[in-house]
């Protein structure tokens, strides 16, 4: 991609699920490119990972709950322009290179929910899944995602409102069981697909 190409994307859309920097910085970053077994093919520009056809990248999805079961429902920033204003469970993003799931999902949920690590002692990985979905004509995701679960000890929160628009406790099965009580919030599909898995197992 061009400097040219970079400056255009960087005025006009933000690319993929995280952020929390400027436009054009979030446009020049790389992803983790994959191959169907979460195999590392090489680095990708995230832009380019996430219009036109796609690129297949490493990414991880995060289900935080309480100790009575509930999850913590995010709503995605109005800015971001994939699934904006969706809501997801809890927090989505991609790793840098070198950097394991675990770590990144817990610099996540610092950024994005100021939920620190001494908050929470059991994080950890428990699914992966390939998919691919596109939103309307912003782009799409073609993700091998990672789900992980954790645990809070201590729910509080301070979100970093550039990422997250609104928060929501739900009783997880009953999210589950009947998703026509949840249409208004528009669940993000990586999220959806995540707790089916979860409750087929």
């Amino acid at each position: 991609m061009s400097a040219d190409q970079l400056d255009d994307a960087a005025a006009t859309a933000e690319s993929g699920e995280s952020g929390g920097a400027d436009l054009h910085e979030n446009a020049m970053q790389d992803v983790i490119a994959v191959d169907s077994d979460d195999n590392r093919t090489g680095l990708v520009n995230r832009l380019d990972a996430h219009t036109g056809d796609g690129i297949r990248h490493r990414a991880f999805t995060c289900l935080v709950f309480d100790g009575d079961g509930r999850i913590l429902l995010g709503q995605r920033a109005p800015g971001k322009r994939l699934w904006d204003t969706h809501w997801d469970g809890t927090v989505a993003s991609h790793p840098v290179e070198g950097q394991s799931q675990v770590d990144a999902t817990a610099q996540r949920l610092e950024e994005e929910l100021g939920i620190t690590p001494d908050q929470y002692s059991d994080l950890r990985v428990t699914d992966k899944f390939e998919y691919k979905r596109y939103y309307e004509n912003a782009g799409l995701e073609w993700e091998v995602c990672s789900v992980l679960k954790v645990t809070l000890d201590d729910t509080s929160l301070d979100p970093d409102e550039d990422e997250i628009a609104g928060l929501l406790w739900a009783d997880y099965e009953h999210l589950h069981d009947h998703p026509q009580w949840y249409r208004q919030l528009r669940l993000c599909p990586w999220f959806e697909i995540a707790m089916r898995r979860d409750f087929e197992e």
